[in-house]
């Protein structure tokens, strides 16, 4: 093990060492596992985000600059992770979903089709998806507003009324489905 903080594990990592970049992933998986498994919902594509975030790792490393924590740019590889995995899926969903239609395996959507997906979503999300996303990087993964923010590619402000709008709709039980 090379020890130490992960400012200088990192640094060796980049500099070619095996053993300082499997330090980085033993110190840091369940972190990774744990915000992927949160932003998902799933265990298993928790699993898979995991893995390829540990792929993403070896060959972006040397483009940590050190100007956030490394934990905050390692949340931030995890988050966009996590938004490609949800696009991909969607994607693919829609196209099988096109070619269901097209093969005559399944009925075209109607309004009620769209109804039912979005009540459910709303069910399983509870709250929308950004205001999901901040409260997971937020309490979820402790970071500061700040944090949070260059993550999600917003100003700060936006984050502290972010938290503020989790608190009022979780204390009253608004925009939530009960």
């Amino acid at each position: 093990m090379v020890g130490g903080d992960d400012t200088d594990i990192v640094n060796a990592a980049i500099a070619g060492s095996r053993d300082a970049f499997a330090e980085l992933l033993q110190r840091h998986y369940d972190r990774i596992h744990g915000l992927a498994w949160q932003l998902t919902g799933s265990r298993a594509d928790a699993d898979d985000i995991a893995q390829d975030v540990c792929c993403i790792l070896a060959e972006r490393l040397g483009d940590f600059r050190g100007e956030a924590k490394f934990t905050t740019w390692l949340c931030s590889i995890v988050f966009n992770a996590c938004r490609d995995f949800r696009r991909r899926r969607s994607a693919f969903t829609r196209f099988a979903g096109k070619l269901g239609v097209m093969a005559g395996l399944a009925k075209p959507p109607d309004g009620r089709d769209l109804y039912d997906a979005i009540w459910i979503k709303s069910a399983i999300a509870r709250l929308k998806p950004e205001l999901r996303d901040t409260a997971i990087l937020v309490a979820g993964q402790q970071l500061t507003h700040g944090e949070a923010a260059h993550i999600l590619g917003v100003a700060e402000k936006t984050v502290s009324w972010r938290m503020h709008e989790i608190r009022r709709l979780i204390g009253s039980g608004a925009g939530t489905e009960g």
